[in-house]
């Protein structure tokens, strides 16, 4: 186990694009389900995507389907979340996770994630 470092958070107008990473350097994360989850001020901390450990399967909330996606660089040990057309609602802290992979199954529950990132905050505002 090593240190779950999520980045790239930052202060964004409406309808513009980040771009998270997620980086570890004691698990080899392809091997692993990697989740980015968000909890917002006064809400309830929830799933955003995720992917899966070798077979790269994804998971979308709804929420963010067709504006986010999630990809592996292997090389680079990091998982990033492109974010597009980005609204004020998805202002929040963002949270990478590893957890277990399981067979034909993309983990996208909280408690299937184990260990967590220290958070990166996104601001959507004009």
């Amino acid at each position: 186990q090593g240190q779950l470092v999520g980045s790239g958070g930052g202060l964004v107008q409406p309808g513009g694009s980040l771009r998270l990473s997620c980086a570890d350097s004691g698990f080899t994360l392809e091997y692993h389900a990697i989740g980015w989850f968000r909890q917002a001020p006064g809400k309830e901390r929830e799933e955003v995507s995720c992917l899966s450990g070798p077979d790269g399967g994804t998971h979308y909330a709804d929420s963010v389907k067709g504006r986010f996606t999630i990809s592996r660089d292997s090389a680079k040990n990091t998982v990033y979340l492109q974010m597009n057309s980005l609204e004020p609602e998805d202002t929040a802290v963002y949270y990478c996770a590893v957890g277990l992979p399981r067979l034909g199954v993309v983990p996208h529950l909280i408690s299937d994630y184990d260990y967590w990132g220290q958070g990166t905050q996104v601001t959507v505002s004009s």
